[in-house]
This record gives C-alpha cells, structure tokens and sequence, in this order.
C-alpha cells in the first residue's frame, strides 16, 4: 500500500529548513548577496548556542533566551549577539506572517560604547598630500580618504562608483549603489572636486569604469579597499 501523502511537513519543518525557506523568499525580494551572506552566517554562529534542528513549532521564548546567556557567558561581543538576534528576529517576523510560528523575541540592547575617532594631528597626516614619485596605489588611497570624509559613504558605494558618476562642473557625485538602493546626489567639496580633477587625469577609462580601481583598472573588492585604508593609515602613523 502506497504512503498516504500528508501536510506533516508544516509541522515537523526545522528551524534551518525554515530558515532556508526565509533565505528563498528574501532572493525572491531581491536582497543583496551581502545581505544574504550575512544571514547566513548569523544563522551559522547562532546554532553554536541554539538547536535548530528542531522542529520551528517546538521553538519557544526560552530556548532562544538561554541561548543568549550561553552566548553572555562565552563573553560574545555585545554587538555580535545583537547582530545575531536582529536576524533571527527579521526570521522570526517571516515566519509569523507566513502562519509558521507566532514567537516573539525582545530586542537586545547591547552596551553602548563610544568609538575612538581621529584626532586633528592624525587628520592633518592623512590628509597630507603624497610625494611626486609615489605609488598609484597610495596616491588613490589618499584620495579615498578625502572622498570619505566629504561624504561619510559606505565601503560598498565607495567601490561602485562609477567615472561617469563624477560631474566636476557641477561639483556633485551620483550614487548608485546605496543601501537603501535609492540612487543619491552628493555635493563635494571645492578642494575634493580639485583633486578629483587630478585623479581622473591619471586614472583615466572609460565612463563606465570604476573610479577607485586597483592598478589594473578593475574593481576594488571590498578586503582590497579595507586593507589599502589600513595600509595607508599605517604609513602615516595613525
């Protein structure tokens, strides 16, 4: 006799095969493959303290709360627990309108911690201008740096802007890429817009290549930008 098809899925279903139904439906809304990546990995460094092999409908307010202690008590960074319940949250509210479960988590509220900034000594040393016979590399990076302070943009915008988004005339910068995916108009500052002028003159390419490239011309990853400001940052001192 054949087996009788049944819904026991919708019971049985694990918090991780839920999980990666949430990750199906978010490809679906079109987020980012950062985001993506992300979620996965909270998801990974959550299940070290909580079980999610176990059925979604056995999940209960405890279990995750106890899983937050273990974490406390393991001495997590504040910002990593919290980092880690704000998707399992973002999960937890998918499910509840997908009918799967209906469990509500308190946000956490790490510790608040003041982050150390650049004193006027260390701006003025990033901000001085390279030699002459300096690295293509370096004298980017010292660009980069300007370009950040004039504007406060994310890592990822930085890396996607494009030659063509640069309008010297009007002294402005268009973002495409944005974490809000609203494309942005940014103004820049006299001094920046001059080096600009400077850069472009010996970046050159094409409209639609990337303005902050490597010495090849091609797109900077997100390590590569990261670890050229750290570079930067420690030829100078700071």
């Amino acid at each position: 006799m054949r087996q009788k098809i049944t819904m026991n899925f919708q019971k049985k279903a694990s918090v991780e095969e839920r999980f990666q139904q949430f990750l199906s439906n978010c490809v679906a809304r079109g987020l980012s493959e950062k985001t993506m990546r992300g979620y996965k990995n909270h998801l990974h460094c959550l299940s070290k303290y909580l079980d999610i092999a176990i059925p979604l409908s056995a999940l209960t307010k405890s279990e995750v709360e106890m899983a937050v202690a273990h974490m406390r008590k393991e001495e997590l960074s504040p910002n990593s627990i919290c980092s880690y319940l704000r998707t399992f949250k973002v999960f937890l509210s998918w499910c509840k309108e997908e009918g799967y479960a209906d469990i509500t988590i308190p946000a956490y509220k790490p510790r608040e911690t003041i982050k150390e900034t650049y004193s006027d000594e260390e701006l003025k040393k990033l901000l001085e201008k390279p030699a002459t016979n300096c690295s293509f590399c370096e004298y980017r990076s010292w660009i980069v740096i300007q370009f950040l302070l004039n504007s406060g943009c994310r890592a990822s915008t930085i890396r996607n802007i494009q030659n063509r988004d640069v309008d010297l005339e009007s002294r402005q910068v268009l973002f495409r890429h944005t974490k809000t995916r609203k494309v942005q108009v940014i103004p820049l500052c006299s001094t920046l817009v001059a080096h600009l002028k400077d850069y472009m003159r010996i970046r050159k390419g094409e409209p639609e290549d990337y303005l902050f490239c490597n010495e090849h011309g091609e797109m900077l990853t997100e390590n590569a930008l990261r670890l050229a400001i750290v570079r930067y940052n420690q030829q100078r001192g700071v």
